[in-house]
């Protein structure tokens, strides 16, 4: 048995480990759950994850929940496969700032522009400012490439390519250059197409 197992259901955010774990190149289980039985509120998950959602990583005895905290975890666990920004690099700083940018920007951006509020929210009480910043920031920098560090492809390339693969398949983000080259460059990444082949596998049975 492998000692990495992934909660997981496809498709829903934990898409996002299972690439990250692809990339890994580390053996791993899959331990699905099925979101329309509501088998994520069981209270055998809940110990878990109390927040009732996927993902979830168990490596040993070690549980992480959220995506972007998961991915940190096994880049740094498993440094062989040159997926972080080791500690003394000056490029830790910004590697680790699109890490999170990923859940605390992009993420409500979108949905906040999908499902507005009846009343806009002032712009000071955003984490995140507003929407057309968010995406003039992402922008500029996928633009250079070919990933956010340059040469280097890391573990923040697969939280914030994650969230721009699923905006553009949803017309949820604007089909801008830079963001559609940017996504054509990870899409030609064997882990990414592994992910997705075996994701679409698990949707359709």
């Amino acid at each position: 048995m492998a000692k990495l197992t992934l909660y997981h259901a496809a498709p829903s955010r934990s898409s996002i480990v299972r690439w990250m774990l692809e990339e890994l190149g580390e053996p791993y289980d899959i331990h699905l759950l099925s979101l329309s039985k509501g088998e994520q509120l069981a209270p055998d998950y809940l110990a878990i994850n109390p927040m009732g959602k996927v993902p979830a990583l168990k490596h040993g005895d070690t549980v992480v929940t959220e995506a972007a905290a998961i991915c940190a975890y096994l880049a740094d666990e498993f440094p062989h496969a040159r997926l972080n920004i080791p500690v003394g690099d000056p490029r830790r700083g910004p590697y680790f700032k699109w890490l999170f940018f990923g859940p605390s920007c992009i993420e409500p951006a979108v949905i906040d522009r999908a499902a507005p509020r009846k009343e806009e929210a002032r712009r000071g009480m955003l984490g995140y400012g507003d929407f057309d910043t968010v995406m003039d920031v992402v922008a500029k920098a996928v633009e250079p490439g070919p990933y956010l560090l340059g040469e280097q492809f890391t573990a923040a390339d697969v939280i914030i390519g994650s969230q721009l693969r699923w905006g553009l398949m949803f017309s949820l983000i604007p089909k801008r250059p830079e963001f559609e080259a940017y996504v054509a460059r990870l899409e030609q990444r064997p882990a990414l197409q592994r992910a997705t082949a075996l994701d679409q596998e698990l949707a359709a049975a």
